[in-house]
């Protein structure tokens, strides 16, 4: 198929465009990790799906550059947007790198795992068990990232995959949960799916008292 056939011009801004960048090659980031770190095939094959629309999002850009161009000066301001636009083009092609990893079923090296343990986020696999609060509750009411610093990054129903779920995302009993998050975070998220945690932890105010 020709890529006029894939791809028609449609007006879009600039700035939209590289929200969507940055928004899309953040989340293939994530799940590459994740589909190397739990041998996730499912989670590799939406990062190689995802490298498509990253493709897409710059073509799109470019033709709305291109439009935008009317003289030198146009020409002088647009250098620094295809730049961003080219780092974003080689995040995305790195996360799919990552993912083929798994497709191809070369497996993971030792010293890769070891990295991930002296990161400052960690990420995590955890299935919403019967008994767990988490269950029947809408991600926007959860509110998971303020409370315990934990952002659900894709979400497993059965056969279906959910990546960068919606606020309003419901969270069902079955569903397995993959997060990024601190330490505490995550083994609190680990916790409230299991059913072992019956609230949901308030994020911790750091008051000191302040004496004459």
């Amino acid at each position: 198929m020709q890529l006029e056939e894939k791809i028609r011009y449609k007006p879009i801004s600039v700035r939209d465009s590289l929200i969507s960048l940055h928004s899309t090659t953040t989340l293939m980031i994530d799940l590459a990790y994740s589909s190397i770190l739990f041998n996730d095939r499912d989670l590799a094959e939406e990062v190689i799906e995802l490298e498509a629309k990253v493709d897409d999002l710059k073509i799109l850009l470019l033709m709305n550059m291109a439009l935008a161009i009317r003289n030198p000066d146009d020409a002088e301001g647009m250098v620094g947007i295809m730049q961003l636009a080219t780092v974003a083009d080689r995040i995305s092609e790195a996360a799919g790198d990552i993912a083929r990893t798994v497709l191809q079923d070369l497996g993971i090296d030792p010293s890769v795992s070891e990295a991930f343990t002296k990161t400052q986020e960690r990420l995590i696999r955890t299935r919403v068990l019967p008994g767990s609060i988490l269950a029947k509750k809408r991600l926007d009411k959860l509110r998971l990232e303020t409370n315990i610093g934990v952002n659900i990054i894709a979400v497993r129903r059965e056969k279906e995959l959910i990546t960068n779920p919606e606020p309003k995302t419901m969270l069902m009993e079955g569903d397995t949960l993959i997060a990024r998050g601190s330490d505490v975070g995550i083994a609190e998220l680990d916790r409230l799916s299991k059913g072992e945690l019956k609230t949901i932890p308030r994020p911790k105010l750091d008051i000191t008292e302040r004496h004459p």
